[in-house]
């Protein structure tokens, strides 16, 4: 299982919020880059990197820090936010990014994701964000009337091979997963699920392993302290 520091850049600043509201962000890192190596040095294998402007506007609105990031680090980072159309995620995939992650257009354009998938098969993610069940998008300002369960079922009919599934309303409140619904994903589909949103100790890390997680994006739980990086690798590598 790999985790995922999270890097969300709103203003080209590391932040951190709350059940997505932009209103409420929390700074923690004036230049982004800095949190990337931060973490790489610690022993982190990926990045998950999320341009929140972009993805309100629909469109990258960060790029030069992304591209700060991709140039520091060496390890894989996967990129959301506001990626729309094919020119921009080949683009992407060219200059570094290792994984390009669709939500918004995986709901709204079925013809860009199923181009997307069968050009850069093991390369394209599609973000689930569930508000009660619900799959949100636009930055998480519209929930749609689609279920996240369906909704993944029909990726995975497309050749989607792996989701990222976020509970908004535990995103950034370090209340704990969603584990039934992160459940009833491995249960009913095969793709590879990595959990995001909630998870605020080793223990939340080590249940979404034991449940068959291919993956877990920790944000605020990394930047406050509650869980330490490098403990958490060296409990799953001695559980691996």
């Amino acid at each position: 299982m790999i985790i995922y520091p999270a890097i969300d850049i709103k203003d080209g600043k590391c932040v951190r919020l709350k059940q997505g509201d932009m209103s409420k962000a929390t700074v923690y890192s004036q230049i982004p880059v800095k949190a990337a190596v931060k973490w790489e040095s610690m022993g982190a294998t990926h990045l998950h990197v999320v341009d929140l402007n972009g993805a309100i506007k629909g469109r990258l609105s960060n790029i030069r820090e992304v591209e700060e990031i991709i140039k520091s680090v060496k390890i894989p980072v996967q990129l959301g936010g506001g990626i729309r159309d094919l020119y921009t995620i080949e683009n992407l995939l060219s200059s570094g990014v290792h994984r390009v992650i669709l939500s918004t257009a995986a709901l709204k354009d079925r013809d860009l994701l199923q181009q997307a998938v069968k050009k850069y098969p093991s390369r394209i993610v599609v973000g689930i964000d569930a508000r009660d069940g619900l799959v949100a998008v636009e930055g998480w300002q519209q929930t749609s009337n689609i279920n996240a369960l369906t909704f993944a079922q029909q990726m995975e009919g497309l050749g989607v091979e792996t989701i990222i599934l976020t509970d908004i309303w535990r995103d950034g409140m370090l209340t704990g997963p969603n584990f039934s619904s992160i459940g009833q994903m491995l249960e009913n589909t095969s793709l590879e699920v990595i959990a995001s949103g909630g998870i605020s100790q080793l223990d939340h890390i080590i249940r979404l392993r034991q449940m068959g997680a291919a993956g877990a994006v920790v944000g605020k739980a990394l930047y406050s302290g509650r869980i330490d990086l490098n403990e958490a690798l060296e409990v799953l590598k001695e559980e691996g």
